[in-house]
């Protein structure tokens, strides 16, 4: 097998992906409800059968039907194995794909997590929404733990860190930099957002390690690992930080291969828009860098969005492999998406393609892959193919029983956690204080030295007095201020003697 079936188009060829320009990368749009999950429902299943893993996350529930044979309804079995003479799919057959639940709520599948350490400060820096001073003091504080050998795993971890950075900041500023309290106190504050998200399920460990996303069954299949989104897309910042730093580890940790035969995995990544919106210049030269190396790791990204504007152009040219639904244009703005969407193609000589896109009905889209000698073909007007797993949702009780047999059982299923920066931290402020309570004790317990001791108001009043009387007695007596003296020395005895009394 060297390539995948997509659909016959209407000049009566068969549009096909190459497994060996699969690795080129690739884009799914259309608009709502044209057939985009059923496209890549099929190219899933098209990897998996080539022995190609497959991680896709699934936003609506739909593509987890996947991991079910098609369904034996009457009426859509009779639509299905239409489609299939249509476009000459001789073969057609219902069958299932191995399938792996992952979700990082821990619900849905297999709880996905990640360490702080591995996601790094620039990643959560775009995850918190930080500004330039608070990531600086996100970056000091990831350089103080590992310079005193901290493993920051959870945000439990990276709360007492910055808490430390904090209450040391004069000590820490000749080494590390500038660190005011109000830029960490903002840093602590968004740390709290981010744990009312439910991100603190998705930091700690276990980790995921990448080696079981990608895996073959026992016939030598793919496994098609879906991450359940449903409830993670309504933290939109968090599914597409998460799916980012996936492909971020993928990018640095395989080893360069060249041009495969295959991809050594396909990556799907659903509601793409999600990626770049709000995105600082910088992380989006971080995903057009991982988009364009990645390849060579043998790595193929499919991002699926409604509209291909929605990718910046630098991330966007590197697709090789282009399906377009039928996009409605109803605005000048989606008049100008339709135009720049059609020029992207290779033309066809037999259609206007800016037209054809408006007119595409359910299950068709324009296919434009990357031939053998990775040149991009006349694009067609295609008729996509029927998937052989479920069209629709996989219910409640199949989820479980997938899961029940998941060679990843009881892996993942538990949370460890381990001694790290929290732990270290707490027992340094435990015996901080055990050392000043010693030390308190101690202090009390000494004797205390005798002083002078402080004379009241009448003793202070009464030498004042014999001060000033003594003064005018020897004045009188002797004259002068040796009079004076002398006067102030009889009446210092004479009182002296009155208060001993």
């Amino acid at each position: 097998m060297d390539s995948i079936f997509i659909g016959r188009d209407t000049d009566g060829k068969d549009q096909k992906l190459l497994l060996r320009r699969a690795n080129r990368h690739g884009v799914i749009a259309g608009a709502t409800g044209t057939g985009k999950t059923v496209t890549l429902q099929i190219l899933a299943e098209g990897f998996s059968r080539a022995g190609v893993p497959v991680f896709a996350a699934d936003v609506k529930g739909d593509l987890s039907g996947i991991c079910m044979p098609g369904s034996k309804d009457h009426r859509l079995h009779e639509k299905l194995q239409a489609r299939a003479e249509k476009i000459g799919l001789s073969d057609y057959r219902y069958e299932a794909c191995p399938t792996v639940f992952w979700d990082v709520y821990g619900k849905s599948g297999h709880p996905v997590r990640t360490t702080i350490s591995e996601m790094g400060p620039t990643l959560l820096s775009r995850l918190m929404d930080l500004s330039e001073a608070q990531e600086g003091i996100l970056n000091i504080t990831f350089e103080v733990a590992e310079d005193n050998d901290w493993p920051l795993l959870d945000l439990k971890d990276l709360r007492a860190a910055l808490t430390f950075v904090s209450e040391n900041r004069k000590d820490l500023a000749m080494q590390y930099g500038n660190i005011t309290g109000q830029s960490v106190a903002a840093v602590i504050r968004k740390l709290l957002v981010l744990d009312r998200d439910g991100a603190d399920q998705f930091f700690g460990e276990p980790a995921l390690k990448l080696s079981d996303l990608m895996r073959t069954d026992m016939s030598g299949r793919g496994i098609v690992n879906i991450l359940a989104a449903d409830e993670l897309i309504n933290h939109p910042r968090l599914y597409a930080t998460f799916l980012l730093w996936l492909m971020s580890e993928l990018f640095e940790e395989l080893p360069e291969l060249g041009d495969p035969e295959k991809p050594v995995l396909a990556f799907f990544f659903d509601e793409a828009h999600l990626l770049f919106e709000d995105a600082p210049r910088a992380l989006v030269q971080k995903i057009e860098q991982v988009a364009r190396l990645i390849r060579s790791k043998g790595v193929g990204v499919y991002f699926i969005t409604q509209n291909p504007t929605d990718i910046p152009d630098s991330v966007l040219g590197q697709m090789g492999n282009r399906i377009q639904h039928a996009l409605r244009a109803y605005t000048p703005k989606e008049m100008k998406a339709v135009r720049a969407s059609a020029q992207a193609f290779r033309p066809n000589p037999k259609f206007k393609t800016e037209d054809i896109i408006k007119e595409l009905g359910v299950g068709e889209a324009l296919v434009s892959t990357l031939d053998a000698k990775g040149r991009p073909q006349i694009v067609g007007q295609t008729l996509i193919r029927p998937p052989s797993s479920r069209l629709g949702p996989a219910t409640e009780e199949e989820r479980k029983t997938v899961m029940g047999r998941s060679p990843l059982k009881g892996v993942y299923d538990e949370a460890v956690d381990r001694k790290s920066a929290y732990e270290i931290l707490a027992k340094k402020q435990k015996e901080l204080a055990e050392r000043q309570a010693k030390e308190a004790a101690k202090a009390k317990a000494k004797p205390k030295r005798r002083g002078r001791r402080r004379q009241s108001v009448w003793e202070a009043g009464a030498k004042q007095m014999a001060r000033t009387i003594g003064g005018q007695i020897g004045r009188r007596v002797v004259g002068g201020a040796i009079g004076a003296q002398l006067g102030r020395t009889l009446m210092r005895g004479i009182l002296g003697s009155i208060l001993r009394r």
